[in-house]
């Protein structure tokens, strides 16, 4: 059974967690029982050998991965050594770490927030991916973007909002901006409780596209399927 680090950068609102859990949870689901999984609480220093798993996988985070904070400098290193080592997996704040990390920069989007179910177009399929449509639908909640992918990153999913919404470099390391772990009844839940940071207007936008279907069981997949390469 594969062994999969999770490394916490962040939590959901309290208020939400006995309803739908934290991120290393969801991502537990995500993956399912033919899995294993470990959480690393990377706001704490702690952050995993990466050749003692088959692979990791580097959650959201309400930090900028570009702000002053004294984890972030270590969590940057790590990916760099732990490329090679074991395969990784970016999500949302993921994503943008690993891009930055590698030679990428990542900035706050001038597009304002991306909440709700977005659509993403596959750009270049990969090996992983068992069915791979030409178009996605995912849970987004963000302000930050990669703005400039490394110049070995491959783009694998994109949208005219989110260009770089998904990267691969090599065989061995993936990241994708929207939230394949996320339910829509959590997303809906999130962007709720942020009406008076976010305008009225989109937060109603938001919720009206989580009435759509979403493609989670297909990401799912591919990230399934990637980890157990």
């Amino acid at each position: 059974m594969p062994t999969i680090a999770v490394l916490e950068t962040g939590r959901p609102p309290s208020a939400l967690q006995p309803d739908h859990g934290d991120y290393p949870s969801m991502f537990a689901d995500l993956l399912g029982d033919a899995f294993q999984t470990r959480s690393f609480d990377v706001q704490a220093g702690d952050l995993p050998e990466p050749a003692a798993f088959d692979g990791a996988i580097i959650t959201g985070s309400a930090a900028g991965v570009y702000e002053d904070h004294a984890w972030i400098p270590p969590l940057l290193d790590w990916i760099r050594d732990a490329r090679g080592q074991t395969r990784l997996v970016g999500v949302c704040f993921g994503h943008q770490a690993m891009a930055q990390a590698l030679g990428g920069r990542v900035e706050k989007s001038g597009s304002g927030w991306s909440v709700g179910l977005h659509r993403y177009r596959v750009v270049e399929v990969q090996p992983w991916m068992a069915l791979a449509p030409a178009e996605i639908a995912l849970s987004a909640s963000h302000q930050d973007q990669v703005v400039a992918r490394p110049a070995d990153a491959r783009v694998i999913l994109a949208s005219d909002f989110t260009p770089f919404a998904g990267l691969a470099w090599g065989d061995d390391a993936m990241s994708l901006q929207p939230h394949p772990e996320f339910t829509r009844a959590f997303t809906g839940a999130l962007v709720e409780g942020r009406r008076g940071r976010i305008e009225d207007v989109v937060v109603n936008r938001a919720v009206s596209s989580l009435r759509a279907e979403d493609d989670r069981a297909v990401v799912g997949d591919w990230i399934r399927r990637f980890l157990a390469t």
